[in-house]
C-alpha cells in the first residue's frame, strides 16, 4: 500500500464515495458570489445542484433572461472554477 497525503486520501475517498456531489453541491452555495460575482449573487436566492443541473432561482426577470442567454458561459466559468465537470445543465427559475 502506498502512502498518501491527507488531502489525496479525502479525494479518493469522495471520489469513491456519493459525498463528492454533495460536497459540490454545499460548495457552489457557499461560494457562489466568488464564481458568478456581487451582483448575480446579489439577486439570487438559491443555488440546487442535482446531478449536472444545476437550478438557479431569482426573481429578478431581467437576470434570469441574462442567465438563460449566458447558460454555456456560466457552465464554463463553474467547471474551471471546480476543476472538473460539475455542471452540464442551467435551469433559471
Amino acid at each position: 500500500m502506498g502512502s498518501y497525503s491527507i488531502g489525496e486520501a479525502i479525494q479518493q475517498l469522495l471520489d469513491k464515495s456519493k459525498w463528492k456531489h454533495k460536497v459540490h453541491e454545499l460548495r457552489m452555495q457557499q461560494e457562489w458570489e466568488e464564481i458568478v460575482g456581487k451582483t448575480i449573487s446579489k439577486y439570487t436566492r438559491n443555488v440546487v445542484l442535482k446531478g449536472e443541473t444545476l437550478t438557479i432561482y431569482t426573481d429578478v426577470a431581467a437576470l434570469k433572461q441574462e442567465l438563460y442567454f449566458g447558460k454555456q458561459q456560466l457552465i464554463v466559468r463553474i467547471n474551471e472554477y471546480f476543476k472538473e465537470r460539475v455542471v452540464a445543465e442551467i435551469v433559471v427559475k
